[in-house]
């Protein structure tokens, strides 16, 4: 079956086009991130025509060539047909949009703090005793507050 002449598409939409139960289209979108969108405010996932494209040939591969979602994966990557995640730059800017200030704040203590403990352990004759945490001052974590209140 031709795919209509529009540029967008819902799931129902797609799954008719393509001939797939939708639980079979959202398997495939936890396999292929790259199938559809979901729209800045919200709202139901819309597919552009490349991605009804990429699950047609994403069907064929698994259903008239037997290969697994695997399979299909990597003859998708061979053919320069599918981005691989290294690839996708769209995925880092979305966790950076979505990861707000406070949690990348939160992040870099973490890091700090395990940077500290590899020193630590670094150390010959490193001792239990100063293995010991440490909790950050009630200062430090005012300054981390105040900078991500500036930030916004």
């Amino acid at each position: 079956m031709a795919a209509p002449k529009r540029e967008l598409f819902k799931a129902a939409d797609v799954c008719e086009v393509v001939q797939v139960q939708p639980y079979v289209l959202r398997s495939w979108e936890a396999e292929f991130p790259q199938i559809g969108q979901v729209p800045e405010g919200g709202g139901p996932r819309l597919y552009r025509r490349p991605d009804v494209e990429l699950v047609l040939r994403i069907k064929r591969l698994v259903f008239e060539e037997g290969l697994t979602l695997s399979g299909a994966r990597r003859r998708l990557l061979e053919d320069g047909d599918l981005k691989s995640a290294s690839e996708d730059s769209g995925a880092a800017v979305l966790v950076k949009e979505v990861v707000g200030d406070r949690v990348r704040d939160g992040l870099r203590d973490v890091k700090s703090g395990l940077q500290s403990i590899l020193q630590i352990l670094a150390k010959d004759g490193v001792e239990a005793a100063e293995l010991e945490l440490v909790p950050p001052s009630p200062a430090e974590k005012k300054k981390t507050v105040a900078k991500a209140a500036k930030r916004k």
